[in-house]
């Protein structure tokens, strides 16, 4: 396992790591030396990351109600995020549901009640972390605290219908007739258009189901039709980066696989679930038989770099997953059971309270993406992963995919 990451220069790294406090430093000899952990187990997995988003709430540094968006090795916990407490609680209350943890439950009702509080008078909500400057509407954030809001709705009733309703109106406003949203972009990312918000497409449709809104339909799927203008013949995306659109990372590549294999679950399009397959496709071939997914991604699908983003390792084991429903092909089950066995084993289920049950941002941890933390979205998007593998391998046989 990880040959790439069993270095014959052993001295050096021993010296670099020098200069860590003890537990990063344990860590990054644990990566680059090839002391690889034993899988603990998809249940130990699930359980372990619902304990850690349950503490990432109660040690932000913001003390708000929200997700820490990481704990860092070096740093400690962060602030409060937004976007990602607001996919968040979607993960806490199937977890609830599932186990009636209504200790979950409970959590997940304090992260709504928290982004109500600060959702702007036009629906809309702030991007990146909540002492974020400049503090402005942005369309990705408002589109994933969406998917937390319809969630809410559905749990608790109507005490959130009208925030859900004004966040998805918003969004409907602001996009461009060809579905495009090149308005109210993230002050954090580099500027210009982005194919991976048809992630932001899935909020709307999950507001659709339960308003019977036709106008979010046609927006959601307005910009799904666009983002497949920017698709490539071999399934790649261009302006699918945060940073680097000719480097992608899989972290967004898996952002714009799932809002497009939502949208055909919602419309049964198979026009929809063609462009999702040679995606997906492209990812099987960037995957090593050992499950490590290079984190940034040529258009050749070769990978760019030599660390594996974690999150989007899982987003995309997620997406194989939900394409091995729809299709009942065995090579996606088959690549998602390596990819999240892969993360599984970067999992720890001792040490400090920071680390048991979270996900790294890298492998190894001092990677490209999120260097030396472990992040609130890499551990949602992994509970969500071992949870659909868990279903699947429970009921082998199921061939029965999610339709609208």
């Amino acid at each position: 396992m990880y040959k790439i990451f069993r270095p014959r220069r052993t001295i050096y790294f021993l010296k670099q790591s020098q200069r860590l406090p003890r537990a990063a430093r344990i860590e990054y000899l644990r990566d680059h030396l090839g002391f690889i952990r034993r899988d603990p187990g998809i249940q130990a997995a699930i359980d372990s990351g619902i304990a850690w988003l349950c503490l990432a709430q109660d040690q932000s540094a913001s003390s708000d109600g929200g997700v820490a968006n990481f704990y860092n090795l070096l740093t400690g916990w962060g602030p409060s995020y937004p976007e990602t407490t607001g996919y968040i609680i979607p993960t806490m209350l199937a977890y609830s549901k599932f186990t009636s943890n209504q200790t979950v439950r409970a959590c997940a009702k304090r992260m709504l009640d928290w982004l109500v509080s600060i959702q702007f008078p036009n629906g809309s909500f702030q991007g990146g972390h909540i002492g974020a400057k400049p503090v402005q509407p942005t369309v990705f954030n408002t589109g994933q605290i969406l998917l937390g809001l319809t969630s809410g709705v559905r749990e608790f009733g109507d005490e959130y219908y009208n925030a859900m309703c004004n966040a998805a109106d918003w969004l409907v406003e602001v996009q461009d007739p060809d579905g495009c949203w090149r308005q109210y972009e993230s002050p954090f990312v580099v500027a210009g258009e982005k194919t991976y918000h048809t992630h932001v497409s899935w909020g709307l449709l999950e507001a659709a189901r339960l308003t019977h809104r036709e106008e979010y339909v046609q927006a959601a799927l307005a910009n799904i039709q666009w983002a497949l203008t920017q698709q490539t013949t071999n399934g790649w995306f261009r302006q699918c980066c945060l940073d680097d659109p000719e480097r992608c990372l899989t972290h967004t590549l898996g952002y714009a696989l799932g809002g497009i294999l939502e949208a055909y679950a919602f419309t049964c399009n198979a026009e929809f679930l063609n462009a999702g397959r040679k995606t997906a496709d492209g990812c099987l071939r960037a995957m090593q038989k050992d499950g490590f997914l290079p984190g940034r991604l040529l258009s050749s699908w070769q990978g760019a770099v030599d660390w594996a983003c974690l999150t989007g390792t899982v987003q995309i084991a997620l997406c194989w997953l939900l394409l091995y429903q729809f299709t009942n092909e065995e090579c996606y089950r088959d690549a998602a059971f390596i990819a999240n066995r892969f993360v599984r084993r970067c999992i720890t289920l001792s040490g400090i309270p920071g680390q048991i049950g979270g996900v790294k941002g890298s492998f190894p941890v001092d990677g490209g993406y999120g260097a030396f933390s472990y992040l609130s979205w890499a551990c949602k998007f992994s509970i969500d992963s071992n949870m659909l593998e868990q279903q699947i391998r429970e009921q082998p046989n199921s061939t029965t995919g999610r339709s609208g």
